[in-house]
């Protein structure tokens, strides 16, 4: 994922906690996290701007997540990979390419040397509108209104809050951390930063964007 520069935040909170959101929405949140993260690799900023972390599930699933604001052109791409194959979401298309048999099953019946099982391509139709914020502010109005349930409550948010501080707390340590993390740790560690930080924004210039036409 490539986006726009920011100054202020860095990438996971600012330009992918939705993201983050629906991955721990779909998949749940993983026990382990091990995260390398670059502090101002592309910009002139003291937090994170390229970030490679490894996951891991109580059900032994692994998973990785990427994200950088250092890439042109970017990708938004998610992908589960499964025993009778995987399914891409991406550019808003959902694809699912299914095995004949399983995955399992064939690497332990094939006897040649090089091989794979037998596929085929399936474009799967999503119904519904893309409303995207507008969407969510629609569902929020109509809760208070008529009582409806929310599409995504506020106390979701704690959860790829977690995933984002655990990986950031897991670059700062150097090494793997559990879920949920150490918040006193990661409080201290923070601190840390604060207290170090020698980043002095550049008030001189003024500038009012107009970012309508950038999304």
């Amino acid at each position: 994922m490539a986006l726009g520069k920011v100054k202020e935040w860095g990438i996971l909170i600012n330009q992918c906690p939705h993201q983050l959101d629906l991955w721990q929405w779909i998949c749940g949140k993983p026990v382990h996290v091990h995260a390398f993260c670059s502090y101002g690799k592309y910009h002139n900023i003291e937090v994170e701007d390229d970030v490679t972390a490894y996951v891991r599930y109580a059900n032994g699933a692994t998973g990785v997540f990427i994200a950088s604001t250092g890439e042109a052109p970017g990708s938004n791409r998610f992908e589960i990979a499964g025993d009778n194959g995987k399914i891409v979401m991406e550019n808003d298309k959902l694809t699912f390419w299914r095995t004949r048999i399983s995955e399992r099953k064939f690497n332990r019946e094939y006897q040649d040397g090089f091989g794979e099982p037998e596929s085929w391509k399936c474009e799967i139709a999503v119904k519904g509108e893309k409303e995207d914020h507008n969407g969510i502010i629609k569902n929020f109005v109509e809760s208070i209104l008529t009582g409806i349930p929310l599409i995504a409550p506020g106390n979701e948010g704690i959860n790829s809050l977690e995933i984002s501080n655990a990986m950031l707390l897991s670059s700062w340590l150097g090494r793997g951390v559990d879920l949920p993390i150490d918040d006193e740790l990661f409080y201290e560690k923070l601190q840390e930063k604060i207290q170090t930080s020698t980043f002095k924004k550049d008030t001189s210039k003024v500038r009012i964007m107009d970012n309508r036409n950038t999304y």
